[in-house]
């Protein structure tokens, strides 16, 4: 029998004040996009690093609204860089215009890439959401200490969520894009994405002596690695799930999405057989399920 479910509380009382300059600690100030769906939850989130020099963290969608609020923000400060926490289009379409609008350059951690090679006849389902033809200035590696305009930040590659994802430390203040966010678990999508490696990047997070997180979507984490590491339970908790589910007959992504989800709406269950996916592919890769692949669909049972 699965476990129990570990106790985590998401909060969505956040009110993200669209298109407002707002203070999140000193030196980082948040404007957020007015792109609120499913996915984004409020819209995303936008950050100025920096006091009298400037970067601009994740400019978010192609928005005019939007490339105003920045505009405004910044308010004619000098901006040294736009630096991405990973490249799906709700965090980096505006990027290329606003490097080449503001002559500035472009920092992030390389290309949009897949987590693992297409199978044969696979397909990358959210691929309409990534980026793929923004090419950094600068790549940013792991654990890289950088000027983000007169701050001082650290570079902590988080893949997971995406292949290509980063952190950013400020102090004792994580900008967790989109690998940890308050609101909600992560989506994570093969092959974009990876449980392995969100598995992994959850453990270097946690490990790292920040405190607050401040994701890319919705409010800040006050006690970001015990946040954290419910998470890492919560999805401990799916991985037995699916396996319960698998024993008890489920032999398909969509049975076992029903089998966890029985009342979860449309929406909500396409999201989540795109991450139950991932699990399945995770406990495949450890020897704990198998699984046969063909034109006619995936098939999923106990080795």
């Amino acid at each position: 029998m699965a476990s129990p479910a570990p106790t985590l509380s998401f909060d969505r009382d956040f009110d993200p004040q669209t298109g407002q300059p707002v203070a999140v600690a000193d030196g980082i100030t948040r404007i957020t996009a007015p792109n609120a769906s499913a996915y984004t939850f409020t819209g995303t989130n936008s950050f100025l690093l920096g006091h009298e020099r400037l970067a601009l963290v994740d400019p978010g969608p192609d928005d005019p609204v939007h490339l105003v609020a920045l505009i405004d923000a910044i308010g004619g400060r000098p901006l040294e860089a736009i630096i991405l926490s990973h490249t799906h289009r709700d965090h980096s379409a505006s990027a290329a215009r606003l490097a080449r609008d503001l002559d500035v350059p472009l920092w992030f951690g390389g290309r949009h890439r897949l987590s693992r090679p297409l199978r044969r006849f696979e397909r990358n389902p959210i691929r309409k959401s990534c980026n793929w033809d923004l090419v950094p200035d600068r790549t940013l590696v792991d654990n890289e200490s950088i000027m983000a305009g007169d701050l001082p930040i650290t570079v902590h590659t988080t893949p997971g969520h995406c292949a290509n994802h980063l952190a950013f430390s400020v102090g004792d203040i994580l900008l967790s894009g989109d690998h940890v966010m308050g609101w909600n678990s992560t989506l994570v999508s093969v092959p974009d994405g990876s449980m392995a490696d969100y598995f992994a990047s959850l453990d270097k997070v946690i490990a790292l002596p920040c405190r607050q997180y401040i994701p890319a979507h919705g409010g800040p984490i006050a006690d970001g690695p015990a946040y954290a590491t419910a998470l890492k339970a919560h999805r401990q908790m799916r991985n037995e799930q699916v396996i319960a589910s698998v024993k008890a007959g489920a032999r398909t992504i969509t049975a076992i999405v029903a089998a966890i989800y029985p009342a979860q709406p449309l929406p909500v269950r396409r999201a989540a057989g795109l991450t139950i996916t991932a699990h399945v592919e995770y406990l495949e890769d450890l020897g704990l399920l198998k699984v046969s692949r063909g034109l006619l669909g995936t098939r999923i049972q106990m080795p």
